[in-house]
């Protein structure tokens, strides 16, 4: 969780505001952040979802965040700390809205409806890209600091495929714990080689990609804090900055659905049914009210991560990730403790993306087995959808590193927001045009729901058609019965 807590933060508060303080400020947002996860994490394993799947941090929201923290509307403050304090209030109050849009489209059903339609080979496109369309956050975050993410890389394979079939034991020690050896190993190389002055004569950017001391937050974090609702000041309104928060937070939906099904599979889960795909959507919209109300900066999504940690370990036991919470709920209240974890240097994160989203993408993958990849038709829908959902969301992406604003450059910025945040992700891409695909090309062919798989999800379409389905996704105490529309 840190890796992704620490960037999104790193990204929004320096341009918030915070000058000499920043770093405090920082600090005090990760833990905000690592606080709020862990809230979300219990809610959705005990109300959502019942899924082993971590709730955290999301890249998506990073677009309109930083839409708003450039405004021009906080060109007249001086003060950067009253800045940071104005445009997170702002950030605020664009989530709190977005989150009832997200509750909206799960507690009603209308994210039923569309799961009712959703087939094996729809989905293979939006988890295979779910994991593939966060690949600048691996290798090339990685190769900022090749001295210390290569070897990481290196030990996360070497410890959790090699060493368990050289090593023969009862206890599968290194396929549980190969993250957490693989992170000690390399943190302290390269903190060797940071005590040993390697980086001392280097540009700034390799300092702050390969130091273990660059960050600062140890000496800005407080020894206790607890995040509190509010902390920020009362949120503020802006139309504008709310409907592009909610495209965004139709975009969480979107991926976090990618991610609830590839933790379905490695959970050894039967396939979601729509009820439950829209329950953990409706909790997800609580999540990001949890995100608007505590002030993270960004809103919450399903931890693609986490859902490829189940792949590597093997372990898909949703009380394992509960305990999980409690201690992100501690690291963050004991802020010292936080910002000692997530001083690690992020080449090192990436490198364990290199490894978690490829199997994600892999539990995609999976999915074909379903699927009748002897039909023209499958393959088209499959091949299309892929290389469209990689092929326009790298054109966005692009475009806005090259000219400083997306391909869709109009006189209104929340529309510019809306473009921009759907179209440059992969998986969003990719579902839309497969799901179109799927529902309208030859669909009154006989043949369609054999080729696309539909006949092997149909016994799960409905809550209570398998014994396996009722008893891995009800809800404790019978709450069944008091949320009938769940």
């Amino acid at each position: 969780m840190l890796g992704t807590t620490v960037i999104v933060s790193s990204t929004i508060v320096p341009l918030m505001g915070g000058g000499n303080l920043k770093q405090r400020e920082k600090a005090e947002v990760i833990n905000t952040l690592l606080f709020v996860s862990g809230l979300n994490t219990l809610l959705q394993t005990f109300f959502g979802t019942r899924l082993p799947v971590v709730i955290g941090g999301s890249y998506v929201f990073i677009i309109p965040t930083v839409s708003i923290a450039l405004s021009s509307r906080y060109s007249f403050l001086t003060d950067p700390n009253e800045r940071f304090k104005e445009s997170m209030r702002d950030v605020q109050g664009a989530l709190i809205v977005a989150s009832f849009f997200t509750m909206t489209i799960g507690f009603f059903g209308f994210w039923r409806v569309f799961a009712r339609f959703f087939s094996p080979l729809a989905a293979a496109p939006l988890v295979i890209l779910t994991g593939l369309g966060l690949y600048s956050h691996g290798f090339p975050q990685l190769a900022r600091c090749i001295e210390v993410g290569l070897p990481a890389l290196i030990a996360v394979i070497f410890f959790s495929q090699y060493i368990p079939h050289l090593i023969k034991s009862n206890r599968a020690i290194f396929d549980r714990f190969a993250i957490l050896f693989s992170i000690v190993v390399i943190w302290v190389y390269a903190e060797i080689l940071t005590a040993a002055g390697a980086y001392d004569n280097s540009v700034s950017k390799t300092q702050f990609s390969c130091r273990t001391d660059r960050s600062g937050l140890t000496s800005a974090a407080s020894w206790i804090r607890v995040p509190y609702p509010l902390q920020w000041g009362r949120p503020s309104f802006h139309a504008g900055d709310a409907v592009s928060v909610i495209a965004a937070s139709f975009v969480a939906i979107i991926e976090s659905t990618g991610t609830f099904i590839a933790a379905s599979r490695y959970a050894s889960a039967t396939p979601i049914p729509p009820s439950v795909h829209s329950r953990g959507v409706g909790w997800l919209g609580v999540a990001i009210l949890l995100n608007g109300l505590f002030g993270t900066g960004t809103g919450s999504t399903a931890s693609v991560e986490n859902a490829g940690l189940l792949g590597l370990t093997r372990v898909g036991s949703r009380r394992v990730v509960q305990i999980s919470a409690l201690f992100m709920l501690f690291l963050s209240v004991f802020g010292k403790f936080g910002a000692i974890l997530a001083s690690i240097p992020l080449p090192i994160v990436a490198a364990l993306y290199c490894v978690l989203f490829a199997y994600v993408a892999s539990a995609g993958i999976g999915l074909l087995q379903f699927c009748n990849l002897n039909s023209f038709r499958t393959k088209f829908i499959l091949g299309f959808s892929l290389f469209i959902g990689l092929s326009i969301s790298q054109y966005f992406n692009e475009y806005l590193l090259v000219s400083g604003h997306g391909p869709v450059h109009t006189q209104s910025t929340w529309f510019n927001n809306v473009m921009q945040t759907i179209f440059s992700s992969p998986a969003t891409v990719a579902i839309m045009v497969a799901f179109f695909l799927d529902c309208t090309l030859s669909y009154w062919h006989d043949s369609v729901r054999q080729d696309n798989g539909s006949h092997w999800w149909e016994n799960f379409r409905s809550f209570n058609a398998d014994t396996r389905t009722e008893n891995f996704y009800s809800l404790p105490a019978n709450l069944n019965r008091f949320f009938p529309s769940f």
